[in-house]
């Protein structure tokens, strides 16, 4: 049985044998892109508007009723406004400690793109870095992502 508020992630479990109520907590899925420019490698990074602030792979939550490769291509669009083409699903970063403001999964995805990079939505800029000239304040774990794809992990 659920009892269910008007949020789902306030979704309350019911013991069916002794009728104890619980929150069920989950970690949230998130997108993340590495939008490759492929002149000279550029990677496309955000500076964020919101905390945690700093650069980042363009990304964010992904709606309800909305595949993870629909995420990822709305997502990149808002806050850079290239129109990406999807070219593989990359790796899956799942460490709770990833992210200051809560356990958040993130499916990353590498895209290539044509065009200059702008940012918008929460983006406050949008930039393509060479591998060699990334910023030094990058948030999350964006940093090892960048790592692990410039490495050939995965």
């Amino acid at each position: 049985m659920h009892i269910f508020g008007s949020d789902p992630k306030f979704e309350r479990e019911v013991c069916p044998r002794c009728g104890h109520q619980w929150r069920r907590r989950n970690p949230l899925l998130t997108v993340d892109i590495i939008i490759d420019l492929g002149e000279d490698h550029r990677i496309v990074l955000v500076r964020r508007k919101n905390p945690p602030h700093g650069w980042a792979l363009p990304g964010g939550f992904v709606d309800y009723g909305e595949t993870v490769e629909e995420a990822a291509i709305r997502e990149a669009f808002e806050e850079t406004g290239l129109k990406v083409e999807l070219e593989r699903q990359f790796h899956t970063y799942s460490d709770p400690k990833r992210d200051p403001r809560g356990h958040m999964v993130s499916v990353v995805f590498v895209a290539s793109a044509t065009g200059l990079p702008a940012g918008g939505d929460d983006a406050a800029e949008a930039h393509g870095f060479r591998p060699d000239e990334l910023p030094e304040d990058i948030v999350f774990d964006h940093r090892q992502i960048i790592e692990d794809y410039l490495a050939g992990r995965y």
